[in-house]
């Protein structure tokens, strides 16, 4: 069995390899420490010391900000493969050190990202996936599975939905909370069961790193993919505006202080780069331990794994 998931793992790397060579995509490879730390409440960094240096480095939860810094700097279509790192998250389906693809293409927007998730991941899951990709809006997922609209749905009926469906009583959540407790423990695990389907135009309050879009409420430029049941990546039409991004790091550190989380370091090398102008782009972070999960009919990420948290 050990042999058995290792092969598949490098069978993986590979076709993800040559996925984009063929694209002419170009591998790069950027530091797993940052002297700047994940804002979002909802992730946690790891600290760790270097001798000689007085500021505390955290390992990396996503490439995303050190890459940007390459578009920024003209680098052009890249991707990565690299182990990421959050804290607390430990599970069926998490593990603290994970193995990320990540990758960003110039002159894409959302949907056209989607068509290259699809391309690359309709090949690695097998003939499971072979068929067309369900593509739904966060709206419709809701109103298809909770018959509610999440954009209009009050509070305090949120609260309730996830008392009776997800076993959760979270008294005192915002907004959000609520949505991805109900997204996390109720609708997500019911997608892509007999194909990859994307959910896209996120609330604007989920917009992390993605652009806006207008309309009628406004959405965020972002979408996930399901198969079986699990989220295997997570995308953006990215935001190229520093300001405003400055201010959604800010938001997330009072959001941090306001749950009594720890401040952290927004990262003002990344805010630097947006200020000498990111080119439009797309990109997208893929969990490759999920893919191979369903690639190989895995119960948990363990049964993929050389050796789990537990076992290093």
């Amino acid at each position: 069995m050990m042999r058995e998931r290792l092969v598949a793992r490098a069978q993986l790397l590979a076709h993800c390899r040559r996925f984009f060579a063929h694209r002419n995509v170009l591998e790069v490879e950027t530091p797993l420490l940052s002297q700047a730390a994940v804002t979002d409440p909802h992730l946690d960094s790891l600290q760790t010391r270097i001798a000689g240096h007085a500021p505390t480095f955290y390992l990396q939860t996503s490439p995303e900000h050190a890459m940007k810094r390459l578009l920024a700097a003209g680098v052009g279509d890249c991707y990565q493969i690299c182990k990421v790192f959050r804290d607390g998250e430990t599970g069926r389906n998490h593990n603290p050190e994970f193995t990320m693809l990540e990758w960003y293409r110039l002159g894409f927007d959302q949907y056209q990202l989607m068509d290259e998730v699809e391309a690359l991941l309709t090949t690695a899951l097998g003939s499971a996936y072979q068929a067309p990709a369900e593509r739904l809006s966060y709206q419709a997922i809701f109103e298809r599975y909770l018959a509610i609209d999440p954009h209009l749905c009050p509070v305090d009926a949120l609260r309730a939905l996830c008392r009776d469906h997800a076993q959760a009583d979270l008294p005192s959540a915002d907004r959000d909370t609520l949505l991805n407790a109900l997204m996390g423990i109720v609708i997500g695990p019911q997608l892509g069961h007999d194909r990859l389907t994307f959910v896209h135009d996120f609330p604007t309050s989920q917009a992390a790193l993605a652009r806006l879009l207008p309309g009628n409420p406004p959405v965020a430029a972002r979408f996930e993919a399901y198969a079986r049941g699990l989220e295997l990546c997570n995308g953006f039409h990215e935001l190229t505006q520093p300001d405003e991004q400055r201010r959604r790091f800010e938001q997330d550190l009072a959001q941090r202080a306001a749950l009594g989380l720890p401040a952290v370091p927004l990262d003002e090398r990344l805010i630097a780069a947006l200020q000498v102008g990111l080119p439009d782009c797309a990109g997208v972070a893929v969990g490759l331990d999920r893919v191979l999960m369903v690639a190989m009919g895995a119960e948990s990420i363990q049964d993929v794994l050389a050796f789990a948290v537990t076992e290093c």
